[in-house]
């Protein structure tokens, strides 16, 4: 019985990693529809928000994805710098927002899909890289590999501009209703506060 909860366990999170773009998508809907922001929390969560995706490009400079193991970059630091840039915009963004609602949303939709992200992905990377995997892990890296410089054209391949495009848009997105909202609430003031009334 332990050995089939774990396969269902394993099934499950494995389901999860691979669909966390589309729940991100139904997650985005349900956060922009339960926003309140305002200039003043958009001015503080979006540089946060920025922090997270220039963290996410530096990385995604680094690394070939699916095809090796490197600790140059964030990854001397972060066994997994995109999952973390991902954590710091969407923290970004649910200040932006200006909603409790929301940061539980966020904190629960992140938590869910990264963790089961990391399990999934380690476990590739173990069935790939063996060894060389662990000793990463370690902080035990072969000998070179943290000496790779930055590369703006891998970062491109990759496909960072996706989530470049996600996030500012996100961004346009909260300004536009924190605009709306402003302009609703100030125009319905003045129809409820009339003089002499």
């Amino acid at each position: 019985m332990s050995s089939w909860l774990a396969r269902l366990r394993a099934g499950l999170t494995e389901a999860l990693a691979r669909r966390r773009v589309p729940l991100g998508f139904l997650f985005g809907a349900i956060v922009l529809w339960l926003a309140a922001p305002t200039p003043a929390t958009l001015l503080l969560g979006t540089p946060i928000a920025a922090a997270g995706e220039a963290l996410r490009i530096w990385a995604a400079g680094h690394l070939n994805k699916a095809r090796e193991v490197t600790s140059s970059g964030p990854y001397r630091w972060f066994a997994h710098p995109l999952y973390v840039g991902s954590s710091v915009i969407g923290m970004g963004l649910a200040i932006a927002c200006s909603s409790p609602a929301v940061l539980v949303l966020v904190a629960t939709y992140l938590g869910a899909t990264l963790t089961a992200a990391v399990k999934s992905e380690e476990a590739f990377l173990r069935r790939t890289f063996g060894d060389h995997y662990d000793r990463y892990r370690r902080g035990n890296p072969t000998s070179g590999d943290h000496a790779r410089r930055f590369s703006l054209s891998q970062a491109r391949a990759n496909r960072e501009y996706r989530a470049v495009v996600g996030v500012l848009l996100a961004v346009l997105l909260l300004a536009l209703k924190a605009t709306y909202n402003g302009a609703f609430w100030r125009t319905a003031g003045t129809y409820l506060v009339r003089p002499g009334g």
